[in-house]
């Protein structure tokens, strides 16, 4: 692993240990060249996802860059992190079991949506007018007034 201060390849593994429940393991390592210390994580990865934007546009799926938008839209909820992690590993394997590896953006957006609308309606909404490009108010509140029907059943 290339260190990411002085860029030697020979770094050195100090200690390892489960993460994420179980789902990745995280690296503690050490570069004997400048003494820098960093962590890496290592995860399963079933299949190389590419993401097909709809201006036709391919670009390689990028986990941290789907967990930065859900995190920033969980920003101050009452959600362990722990939970938000979880949901972001099983919408990664569900990406990855449907068998395909052009994966559209359209898709990828849904299904954030759909779990966490399950976790916290505030994040939903959040990630929704990013999501659906919301303009101003009135977007919202017919968003949130589609919303409260199913809100009222629970």
């Amino acid at each position: 692993m290339r260190c990411p201060f002085c860029g030697n390849t020979d770094t050195q593994v100090k200690d390892s240990r489960p993460a994420e429940d179980n789902v990745a393991i995280r690296r503690r390592r050490f570069c004997p060249a400048c003494s820098g210390r960093f962590t890496t994580y290592e995860r399963v990865q079933l299949r190389d996802l590419v993401v097909v934007k709809s201006n036709g546009k391919r670009e390689d799926f990028d986990r941290d860059k789907m967990a930065r938008s859900i995190r920033i839209a969980m920003q101050k909820r009452p959600v362990e992190p722990e939970r938000i992690e979880q949901m972001i590993s099983g919408i990664v394997r569900r990406l990855e079991s449907t068998g395909e590896t052009d994966i559209n953006s359209k898709m990828i957006g849904e299904i954030v949506m759909e779990a966490l609308s399950r976790i916290d309606n505030v994040a939903y909404v959040r990630f929704a007018s990013v999501y659906k490009n919301f303009q101003d108010a009135d977007d919202f509140d017919k968003f949130v007034s589609e919303l409260r029907p199913a809100l009222d059943e629970e």
